[in-house]
């Protein structure tokens, strides 16, 4: 019939009666006849299988149509420090932020709200963290993301909590997670392993004015995360400069000779500088060692000359120091002979047989004696 409506509600619907725009009531499941001959009269139909209820009006209805809200939804107001924990039908299903102000249809999922004060202790407590940081609702897992910090640490470093800039508390290997509500949160991770540094490609000049390019190589451990992060920026960029400085001043008030001649003092003298400027700060240096000194090519052939003149005046020495042996050696044979007329002949015989073992033909006066006694014959004179 003209100007008769008619509305029908599910078992699982509710819908919202308006006349003149003004909440009247809340229409249950069934059939329901409207007379509306100048359009006055509007349905709202929600769906109760999802009990959260936005309306651009909530507030409005609150406060000019209290017992019908009352009466058909749970209000929940959450505090400026509250977090509101939703659970449908026991499982958490949702994430209210502070200073909100939320409704829920009542029907049939049953809805609760934990509300949690966060004015003090943004830290969320185990079992409820597991279930935060690894979610399975949808909704849940994105509002996780969006209001949560959450953040594990190794077991080989340590972590810093820092809240709105500030040091906040250590926190040792786990997992943990923090509301990010009214604060920011971070957590910076130090590694409590032996760690390595390289100082690579330094350009130096030594005490003589020699350039050199150095390649250095460190060891070190945070012994104390808390002091290393409160006295230094970035204690990593520190021990790298101080590095640095410490090279250069042991190459540069030694020269070239020096610093070839003594690698192993070169390294002490650098860890000793360097351990004395990073131990205030939390940082312990446990080895340095410098990897390469590497001279520029026209230095490469100076000292290349030099070190083959070196060997080439070994090398005379050595040779003068053998034939003034030979020759002393030689004095004495002649002494001996001098003294002992049968070695004389000896060594006369021995030459005459190296000098025939060389001769095709010889030619011979005065038969074998002509020989033994004419052919070789060695004269020693007296001194």
């Amino acid at each position: 019939m003209f100007g008769i409506k008619r509305i029908v509600i599910a078992q699982h619907e509710r819908g919202l009666f308006f006349k003149h725009r003004r909440l009247v009531k809340v229409l249950k499941p069934g059939a329901h006849w409207v007379a509306d001959f100048a359009g006055r009269y509007t349905v709202e139909v929600y769906d109760l299988t999802q009990p959260k209820f936005t309306h651009d009006r909530v507030d409005f209805f609150l406060k000019e149509s209290p017992e019908i809200t009352q009466r058909h939804f749970q209000v929940v107001e959450l505090g400026a420090h509250e977090v509101g924990l939703v659970y449908k039908n026991g499982r958490l299903a949702s994430i209210l932020a502070p200073s909100t102000r939320q409704l829920y249809w009542k029907g049939p999922i049953e809805v609760k709200v934990d509300k949690l004060d966060i004015s003090e202790d943004s830290a969320v407590r185990q079992p409820l963290l597991k279930q935060l940081a690894f979610p399975r609702e949808p909704e849940l897992i994105a509002l996780a993301r969006q209001y949560l910090a959450i953040d594990e640490v190794a077991d080989s470093d340590v972590g810093l909590l820092i809240v709105d800039g500030e040091l906040s508390a250590t926190l040792k290997p786990g997992l943990y997670g923090f509301w990010k509500f009214n604060r920011t949160v971070k957590v910076v991770h130090v590694d409590l392993r032996l760690q390595a540094m390289e100082v690579s490609g330094q350009e130096i000049l030594t005490k003589d004015k020699v350039s050199l390019r150095a390649n250095l190589s460190a060891t070190f451990k945070v012994t104390d995360p808390v002091k290393a992060r409160s006295s230094l920026k970035d204690f990593e960029d520190f021990l790298y400069r101080e590095l640095q400085f410490g090279l250069r001043q042991a190459i540069g008030t030694r020269t070239l000779d020096a610093l070839l001649g003594s690698k192993g003092e070169l390294d002490r003298v650098v860890y000793e500088h360097v351990s004395a400027k990073v131990a205030p700060h939390g940082l312990d240096v446990r080895s340095v060692g410098i990897k390469d000194l590497i001279l520029p090519g026209e230095m490469k052939d100076i000292l290349n000359q030099v070190v083959q003149a070196e060997k080439v005046a070994q090398a005379n020495v050595i040779k003068r120091r053998e034939e003034t042996s030979a020759t002393r050696s030689l004095l004495n044979t002649a002494k001996l002979m001098d003294d002992n007329p049968t070695l004389k002949r000896l060594k006369e015989l021995e030459v005459l047989e190296k000098v025939s073992e060389k001769v095709d033909r010889l030619t011979v006066f005065g038969g074998l004696d002509g020989v033994l006694q004419d052919t070789v014959k060695i004269n020693v004179r007296g001194e």
